[in-house]
């Protein structure tokens, strides 16, 4: 059974352009997560229902997005996921065998005894015969205290990582500046879990940031919001080159504030990694530089014209075959509140290409914004 192909609206762009397509989620869904396998096939989630508590579905497209299989729900117990943030939503890895994975912030329904401060990362992959996920699983051990959701990511040899991050149960008064980004990991493709450990450099976390961990040939990445002093609202990465046994941190961008910006980051696997993030209302890209493991040759997102001035948020990065890039943010999003999506694409050294920048809106409240490459090296943005 196909969905009927959803609005699709084309861009008219120069001739050596890569051909941009905005496509509404399906089902009339938010917060989409998108990934590409192996064999080009796009594994898309997104979530349905009340903001508080709601459900992740998946779909999949053989045909770069034109049409979607049937719906699959990924979440076994009904309104067990969260929207409401834009930050606390579902994450999607593709594994071992082209295996979805998915990790989310469970909803309050899923709280021990409506206790918030109990809140689960729950887990969940596609079963063996592809037409129904798993029963969920809570992968928390003692490191409780969720807020801003979490992240997985996976890899061919059957590794697993879920990271998120939580107070450190040794010091629970500790507040912002006692967070740590926890990891726990699988050695066979998400049977079992280990007890998750702290990764990072005591720098604190923003409460009610979200996060991004990325495996990838290069090593085990990790990007957050720190919270330093519960002012120090710097960007850290995280990498790891072996196996995350262990990781070292490097600052990527400074940022001062008092409140929590609710922001979230990206990363991207390949020859040349890539992440991207926010400060002070601006989205930049930056490579990962695999030497000393720090951000390199940062990218700006284009200030565009019919928006408001430093109103970016929520960035997302695709590569297309020859060797472009895009990146694809918010524009003007608040709390219950929805905006734009904003692109621009850039060539393999990270310049923007002239035209080739856009802005649409119709992002619902609550949502994020996703985007992938096709076969024909035109990029997709889902929003």
């Amino acid at each position: 059974m196909r969905l009927a192909p959803f609005l699709i609206v084309f861009l008219s762009l120069s001739a050596r352009a890569a051909e941009v397509t905005l496509l509404r989620v399906p089902d009339g869904g938010i917060q989409p997560q998108v990934a590409v396998d192996d064999a080009g096939v796009v594994h898309l989630i997104y979530f349905k229902g009340d903001a508080k508590a709601g459900d992740i579905h998946y779909v999949k497209s053989t045909d770069d997005g034109a049409t979607w299989s049937k719906a699959i729900r990924v979440n076994s117990e009904p309104a067990a996921a969260i929207a409401m943030g834009n930050i606390r939503g579902a994450h999607l890895a593709i594994g071992k065998g082209n295996r979805p994975h998915v990790a989310w912030m469970g909803s309050g329904k899923m709280a021990p005894n409506g206790d918030h401060k109990k809140m689960p990362m729950l887990y969940a992959r596609l079963a063996d015969a592809g037409d129904a996920f798993e029963p969920q699983r809570n992968v928390i051990q003692h490191a409780y205290g969720l807020d801003g959701g979490g992240s997985v990511t996976a890899d061919a040899k059957g590794n697993v990582y879920i990271a998120w991050h939580a107070g450190d149960p040794s010091n629970p008064d500790a507040g912002e500046a006692g967070r740590r980004i926890w990891l726990t990991a699988s050695t066979d493709d998400g049977k079992t879990f280990s007890r998750e450990r702290p990764i990072d450099d005591k720098l604190g976390v923003c409460a009610c940031c979200g996060m991004k961990i990325m495996a990838d040939a290069h090593g085990l990445f990790v990007l957050y919001r720190a919270a330093r002093k519960e002012v120090n609202r710097d960007m850290i990465l995280l990498a790891s080159d072996d196996g995350g046994e262990t990781f070292r941190g490097n600052g990527v961008d400074k940022w001062e504030a008092k409140q929590c910006p609710m922001s979230s980051a990206a990363l991207l696997p390949g020859k040349s990694p890539l992440l991207a993030w926010e400060t002070q209302g601006r989205v930049t890209a930056a490579t990962i530089g695999l030497k000393s493991f720090t951000a390199t040759l940062p990218f700006k997102a284009t200030q565009l014209k019919d928006a408001q001035p430093n109103q970016q948020k929520h960035p997302a990065l695709a590569l297309n075959s020859k060797g472009q890039r895009i990146l694809v943010w918010t524009e003007g999003m608040g709390w219950n509140k929805g905006g734009a999506v904003g692109w621009q694409v850039y060539d393999a050294s990270g310049k923007a290409i002239a035209s080739e920048s856009g802005m649409k809106f119709g992002v619902p409240t609550w949502s994020i914004v996703a985007v992938f490459a096709k076969k024909d090296g035109g990029f997709v943005v889902v929003y």
